[in-house]
């Protein structure tokens, strides 16, 4: 299997801006979001988007994608070795270390040296893509690396991996998550490595994540600002109901206690108000507002300059 080709996901080119891997992301975010679009593998679609895109749009993790891209394109073209037969001493420098390398040369003449302990395979870490869906409930995540491995001649190769991982509910962005034992192997007799994942939340189009509190912006009608109303607000894993007080400004935060990643304590949920007008675009539209302004008539939003 190869690993995904993140600028065709994003139907880019791989010399593409970052403005213009930002558009291509956006326009696709709003088509196959899970929310709105109809298309059968719209969640599947959009993961891949997101994942594409917390790629490519940050300067370091392109450059080391690129990097694994272009081993992976070598690695391709590479003709298979031929069979070659080997005598006692006929090694090369990458088959040993300093100390392996003179233990061979005057083997013969020292007699037999003592065996070095086996090394254990080195750590390997790698990025984990979550949704903030995913990361609120947690749960049994499958998933597809492209890793640096050995192949069967002993040269360093980039090899896909498939992996189960269970994600606790409530991970944080930064977060570490170790795989025990699926990092590098290690000499033969010694343990293999650890993989070290750190979790990214994938873009939302509807949330922004700082710790464990959520935020989202909640739109309303100025008469459900004025007079006040019970509404139902998203949050990461469903809708729950809000009341709006009666007076409510633009721009007012209300806190939903303990509605936001799941913790100990949990996070909050955050709702900012924004009002917005409804157009006046017909006859009667028009004279509803005339009606405001006459009702309203000496009021103005815009405080007086005193003096």
């Amino acid at each position: 299997m190869t690993a995904p080709d993140h600028y065709a996901t994003l139907g880019v080119l791989p010399s593409a801006s970052a403005v213009e891997i930002k558009r291509a992301y956006r326009k696709l975010a709003r088509r196959f979001h899970p929310d709105v679009s109809h298309e059968p593998d719209a969640e599947a679609r959009f993961k891949n988007i997101a994942m594409a895109h917390e790629v490519l749009h940050d300067a370091d993790q392109r450059a080391l994608y690129d990097e694994q891209r272009a081993l992976q394109a070598a690695a391709a073209r590479r003709p298979p070795p031929q069979a070659a037969q080997r005598d006692d001493f006929d090694l090369g420098l990458d088959d040993l270390n300093h100390e392996e390398l003179l233990a061979a040369l005057f083997a013969q003449r020292d007699g037999p040296r003592p065996r070095r302990a086996p090394r254990a395979g080195a750590h390997q870490h790698a990025v984990l893509g979550l949704s903030l869906q995913e990361a609120y409930r947690g749960g049994l995540k499958h998933i597809s690396l492209t890793l640096p491995g050995i192949d069967a001649q002993g040269r360093t190769a980039l090899r896909e991996r498939q992996l189960e991982v269970q994600v606790p509910p409530g991970v944080r962005h930064g977060q570490h998550l170790r795989l025990a034992g699926q990092g590098s192997a290690g000499q033969p007799g010694a343990p293999p490595g650890d993989l070290f994942l750190e979790v990214h939340l994938l873009p939302d189009p509807l949330f922004t994540v700082q710790g464990r509190d959520v935020s989202c912006d909640l739109s309303l009608a100025p008469w459900e600002a004025a007079l006040g109303a019970d509404l139902m607000v998203p949050t990461p894993d469903g809708q729950v109901s809000l009341h709006i007080p009666a007076g409510s400004p633009a721009g007012r935060r209300m806190r939903l206690k303990g509605q936001g990643l799941p913790g100990v304590p949990a996070g909050d949920l955050l709702v900012r108000l924004a009002l917005v007008l409804p157009p006046a675009d017909t006859p009667q539209a028009q004279a509803a507002y005339a009606g405001y302004a006459r009702a309203f008539d000496g009021w103005t939003p815009r405080r007086q300059a005193a003096g």
